[in-house]
């Protein structure tokens, strides 16, 4: 019979190949004869190995003597759940060796968090949800959603690349996709929409930039094509218009030209594009829509996004719009923080 240092060996060789100590055990017997070691002590020296205790002397492995302070690295994880083994290690005065199995007896995995748009301050969470519980208890007193006109701004490339896999050989080499240029040819799309569809849109002239004065004359434009294509929502309703908090959204020009227009702004929490319309529904479906495809003159692109806008059904917009409501409890269920995909 093997003798029982050569035993430890193996438990401590089966423990680091990841198995269980009832497979260890099986194991074991299999290669040295039926009784080597028991599953009852392979357990006692993989809890010890679990602890950080790689010690191969009998005397330690006979029960709990471990001294490592779990708790201490506990605390850590919770305090900045981004810091590396071996930080903790020098912190906790051990291996970085033993923060491995002490995290893996813990159960923990490294992930990576999800890319959100800004990082919310307290008063940034407050604000989201102040105004999400006010905007959700109107909507829920007088459903006010038919009324509401969304617009943003987005830029589009002329060339939009997409990387697709090539199906080749085992051993040949696939054709290199460019990186996107840094500086491509690319326009700002103005478009405004409700739950009907698209209302109004515009590209800005590569020579202009978008101003409060640019703004309130593209605003005036918006209302000449709402008296057309919904007179009732200008002359009995009301409109309701949800932009960001853009400066030029927010400038003296701008409020002036919606005084005249007498058109309400639905509240817009800072930083918030995951309950802005455009940004979660309608510009995420363009992008998809747009990879791929390159344009060689302003026409060509136009004529692409006059072609996505008409393919959309009306429930595609209708659908946008009443997501809202869900966009805005979730943000109050979530304390301010962002809806994260």
């Amino acid at each position: 019979m093997a003798d029982e240092e050569h035993i430890r060996h193996c438990m401590l060789y089966e423990f680091q190949l990841g198995r269980i100590a009832s497979e260890a055990a099986k194991n074991i017997c299999s290669a040295l004869g039926q009784d080597a070691v028991s599953a009852r002590k392979c357990q006692r020296w993989f809890e010890k190995f679990r602890e950080g205790n790689f010690s191969l002397d009998d005397k330690s492995g006979r029960g709990r003597v471990s001294n490592f302070d779990q708790e201490a690295l506990q605390a850590l994880l919770v305090q900045n759940p981004q810091i590396t083994q071996q930080e903790l290690a020098t912190t906790l005065n051990c291996s970085q060796k033993t923060i491995s199995n002490q995290l893996r007896a813990l159960g923990k995995v490294q992930k990576f968090g999800k890319w959100v748009p800004h990082e919310l301050t307290d008063n940034n969470r407050n604000q989201r949800v102040t105004i999400c519980s006010l905007l959700l208890s109107r909507q829920n007193r007088l459903p006010f959603l038919e009324q509401i006109v969304t617009g943003d701004e987005e830029w589009v490339l002329y060339v939009n690349l997409k990387r697709r896999p090539q199906w080749l050989d085992k051993n040949e080499a696939p054709q290199p996709t460019p990186k996107p240029d840094l500086h491509a040819k690319k326009v700002m799309l103005c478009v405004w929409w409700n739950f009907k569809g698209i209302l109004h849109y515009e590209l800005l002239p590569s020579n202009q930039t978008i101003t409060s004065a640019v703004y309130s004359a593209q605003l005036e434009r918006l209302a000449q094509a709402l008296r057309e294509k919904e007179p009732a929502l200008i002359n009995r309703k009301g409109v309701i218009l949800h932009h960001d908090n853009a400066r030029l959204h927010t400038a003296r020009i701008t409020a002036e030209k919606l005084r005249q227009l007498e058109w309400e702004v639905l509240p817009q929490p800072a930083y918030s594009p995951d309950i802005a319309l455009s940004d979660y529904h309608l510009f995420r479906s363009l992008q998809n829509f747009l990879l791929g495809k390159k344009f060689n003159n302003e026409e060509c692109l136009k004529n692409a996004l006059t072609e996505f806008f008409v393919s959309k059904s009306q429930e595609f917009y209708n659908r946008g719009i009443k997501m809202l409501p869900e966009g805005w409890a979730q943000v109050v269920e979530n304390n301010g923080n962002y809806i994260v995909d």
